[in-house]
């Protein structure tokens, strides 16, 4: 996560890398890049309270890995986590609303990944129908880039699609990402707790 003062904007922008969330009520705006993963803007419009995360896999991490991974990057976690956020800065559960983006065909995954791309898009629509969120806007799929602004105070996005392999530096962090986190996890040995 990279905070900076925007003199365009007039405003200080919290810039959101993958795995990462974040939740305000001092109307930051929230920014972030996305090919293949996919960004949730959640927020309570009633009392200007919003957040956003950016998480590439749907799925759930093993138990084994729970003290060691980065668990921001899965959406299950990253939607409770970003939720939860809002919740203890005040925002009511029935007051959320939600804006989708990315999982755009960007990334080549291994051919027993599956559809990642859209499982993400599948589980984040589901998860939000399944919470009660209503999604009020959307802009998924295709074979895109997008680069998002969103302003927490007014819950306003500025969305800008761009062909994603013509800006090498984006691919490059997306492939980056990809690799640590379909990584093979060490092996932890069992602790002994008592001794016999």
């Amino acid at each position: 996560m990279y905070r900076f003062y925007s003199h365009k904007l007039e405003k200080t922008v919290i810039m959101l890398m993958a795995g990462e969330y974040f939740a305000t009520q001092n109307g930051e705006v929230l920014y972030t890049v996305v090919g293949s993963c996919i960004a949730s803007c959640i927020y309570d419009k009633e009392r200007k309270m919003a957040g956003m995360n950016h998480f590439l896999l749907p799925g759930v991490v093993h138990p084994n890995e729970m003290t060691f991974s980065e668990i921001g990057r899965y959406g299950m976690f990253a939607m409770e986590l970003l939720i939860g956020e809002l919740i203890k800065l005040g925002a009511r559960r029935n007051g959320l609303q939600a804006k989708l983006f990315g999982g755009g065909n960007v990334l080549q995954f291994r051919g027993d990944d599956g559809d990642i791309t859209g499982s993400n898009i599948r589980f984040a629509k589901r998860f939000l129908e399944l919470e009660g969120i209503p999604t009020v806007n959307e802009d998924l799929g295709g074979n895109i880039g997008r680069k998002i602004l969103f302003f927490s105070d007014t819950d306003r996005v500025l969305l800008k699609r761009f062909d994603i392999r013509k800006e090498r530096r984006f691919i490059k962090m997306e492939e980056a990402y990809k690799i640590r986190v379909f990584q093979k996890r060490p092996e932890k040995s069992p602790v002994m707790l008592f001794k016999k």
